[in-house]
């Protein structure tokens, strides 16, 4: 059927009838969709066409002429310009089910899924100030060195001062660092000539033991004033336990480089979690929301139902977290990742809880298995945390050979998971259950934990 498209700048009355994975709503203008930012399902909106494709075009909201019962105040209208809050329009429980569906919509359309077994987002008592983690960029506007965020699908700073979803204590550190960059006259990255020094201020926070890390990310190896930028950054910031610069001088959207320098105290800051003490390093991936990672982790640990007697191979183990977890369960937990720095930092977590059951290894996933088949190792479960591409198909036919009693697949990604859980399916294991759980409040994004058991033939 030919549609008949529409023309930028025209201005039309719509009905809102779903949300897209990104949660622009979709709208139908003579059969020619539309879609739109910051609408709900079944609201009535005027909007104006901006953007025009081939098969699709973007309108701008201009008014709300029918709201749905889930719209809610903005907190900060920034929050949805930048892209950091694009569902803070939304009810917070409207949010919850809007992932528990994204998840459900992933899976269907791959295989046959009883909807059932998809349960209710686990989500926040308080969904703001979540994050302990912030990496901000740094740029000059109008002559003044600024921090903020990049406004949606651009490379233009928008100046922000407080975020809403970060840690307080995070917010206040960032601004401390900017007024000191300021004053030492520090000057900020200019990425159009790749000019200038401080690119990205990251600060990470234990949510538990309050210890703080600032990386500042600098363009080349020279960092001005250093002596006096590290001593008033600790006057300022008094938590600060380690202050890192690290060097990246490539024209790159990566943030960090593969060089630091340490400039005080020592490469790693602590926290805790599910009563296990992590080091973690400025290169560490940890988990951003700790009060959610809790609760991630207890359900993973919970659907495995791992005995005393049994084996555990947590693949993609990043530092230790769920392996050094997961040990007061097991028999013996082995870790594997192909990132050295983080097994180096595994084995002195476990160490440092005095865990002595863990064996831990570097290497890729599905190589270090086989050479685990091989000495005899039959794991009864495993554990999967993989980054958004999901698993390799070498990693899944390894994971399949070792024939564990249950697969627990820790998912940022409902795409890849789904694609990847059916692969396992057709192989001998059973969907049992899918735990939609919100780590990222008034964002699109979830994690999801899935329970596959092994069938018996």
């Amino acid at each position: 059927m030919k549609h008949k498209r529409v023309s930028k700048n025209e201005i039309h009355e719509v009905e809102i009838l779903d949300l897209s994975y990104e949660a622009y709503g979709v709208a139908k203008i003579d059969g020619f969709t539309v879609f739109i930012e910051s609408v709900l399902p079944g609201e009535v909106v005027k909007v104006r066409i901006e953007r025009v494709e081939k098969r699709f075009a973007f309108g701008k909201v201009l008014e709300v002429l029918k709201a749905s019962k889930d719209r809610v105040d903005l907190i900060d209208p920034l929050g949805t310009r930048i892209g950091t809050m694009p569902l803070q329009h939304m009810a917070y429980e409207a949010q919850l089910q809007f992932k528990r569906k994204f998840v459900i919509d992933c899976f269907s359309k791959v295989m046959q899924i009883d909807q059932d077994i998809v349960l209710f987002t686990l989500g926040m008592d308080h969904p703001w100030h979540y994050r302990n983690k912030a990496q901000i960029p740094v740029r000059e506007i109008q002559g003044h060195l600024e921090t903020g965020f990049f406004k949606r699908n651009s490379h233009d700073l928008v100046p922000i001062e407080n975020y809403h979803i970060q840690e307080p204590e995070i917010d206040e550190a960032i601004l401390s660092i900017r007024n000191i960059l300021r004053d030492l006259n520090i000057r900020a990255y200019d990425e159009v000539n790749h000019e200038g020094c401080i690119r990205h201020i990251i600060v990470r926070r234990g949510h538990i033991t309050k210890e703080m890390m600032v990386i500042l990310v600098t363009n080349g190896k020279t960092l001005p004033y250093r002596e006096a930028l590290v001593q008033r950054i600790l006057e300022d910031c008094p938590n600060v336990v380690s202050i890192v610069q690290n060097i990246n001088d490539q024209k790159t959207n990566v943030i960090m480089g593969n060089t630091s320098n340490l400039l005080f105290g020592e490469d790693k800051y602590y926290d805790k979690l599910l009563d296990k003490t992590f080091a973690i390093s400025s290169h560490s991936f940890f988990q951003v929301n700790s009060k959610q990672t809790e609760v991630l982790y207890a359900k993973a640990l919970e659907l495995a139902n791992i005995s005393h007697d049994d084996i555990v191979i947590d693949a993609y183990c990043g530092i230790g977290t769920i392996t050094l977890c997961a040990s007061d369960l097991a028999h013996t937990v082995y870790g594997v990742e192909v990132v050295e720095d983080a097994i180096t930092m595994a084995k002195y977590n476990a160490s440092l809880n005095a865990i002595t059951n863990t064996v831990f290894e570097a290497g890729k996933a599905e190589v270090v298995m086989q050479k685990w088949v091989k000495q005899g190792i039959k794991p009864d479960v495993i554990i999967v945390d993989p980054p958004r591409k999901g698993l390799a198909e070498s990693f899944i036919d390894a994971s399949i050979a070792m024939k564990p009693k249950r697969l627990i697949y820790v998912s940022c990604n409902p795409v890849t998971l789904a694609k990847d859980v059916k692969k396992y399916t057709e192989q001998g294991y059973e969907l049992i259950s899918v735990q939609p759980v919100d780590m990222f409040p008034h964002t699109t994004h979830v994690e999801t934990v899935v329970l596959m058991s092994r069938v018996d033939k």
